[in-house]
């Protein structure tokens, strides 16, 4: 690649809208040659399809595909080394949003966002930066300052998944004795002590009934 020449930054669409599509397709066209349209998809299966054939470097996807849901497509998408996700919704629902970044998307977008803020996004998640909109932003200093308040969820929030997943076979198994627990567990004893222990550090509580109470009352037990 030549440094006074660069290569475009190559994008796919992902929408069931198709006056979306064409709208944002006449977008991407008009920022050439910074940008190219690599393609267009309404479906999971098209957008598979396109991204493993065209492996872009910016794939624009919806939450919303006419039933299906985006955030199924983008373990196939990330398997393409290079691609980047940003997530172009018209949701506020901060369980998606947030579900979205754990799966590896790299920014989140309104659709309500300017044209201009998009192509900024679209550039600065291709240079390797996370793009948030104002709204999942608000959302992530909302839950770390609700977390800083709140000791207890702090705390809970410190546990394993394995420590979690003792946690409920010790409710389910109410009464049983380590030995049982750790087999149901496929766990040596010791191991299980151990996590027993870290748990009681985690949690400042001292006995496996303590435990059993505490998860009952933070539904610690449950999934």
């Amino acid at each position: 690649m030549n440094a006074s020449n660069p290569q475009p930054i190559r994008v796919v669409l992902v929408d069931d809208h198709p006056m979306l599509l064409w709208g944002l397709s006449k977008l991407i066209d008009g920022e050439r040659p910074r940008l190219e349209l690599a393609g267009t998809a309404q479906t999971i299966e098209e957008a598979e399809q396109l991204v493993q054939r065209e492996k872009p470097d910016v794939v624009l996807l919806d939450l919303d595909l006419g039933g299906q849901s985006g955030l199924d497509a983008m373990p196939a998408i990330l398997r393409h080394e290079g691609t980047r996700i940003i997530i172009l919704t018209g949701t506020r629902d901060p369980r998606l949003r947030e579900q979205s970044m754990l799966l590896g998307a790299s920014g989140i977008l309104s659709k309500e966002a300017a044209a201009d803020t998009l192509i900024t996004a679209i550039t600065r998640v291709h240079a390797g930066e996370v793009w948030l909109d104002p709204d999942t932003a608000a959302q992530i200093v909302g839950r770390l300052r609700q977390g800083t308040r709140d000791p207890e969820a702090a705390r809970i929030a410190s546990l394993t998944q394995k420590e979690r997943e003792v946690i409920r076979a010790l409710v389910r198994g109410e009464g049983l004795p380590n030995k049982v627990l750790a087999d149901r567990l496929c766990m040596a004893e010791h191991t299980l002590r151990n996590h027993l222990s870290s748990i009681y550090s985690k949690l400042g509580i001292k006995t496996r009934l303590a435990l059993y109470m505490y998860a009952l009352e933070h539904h610690l037990g449950e999934g």
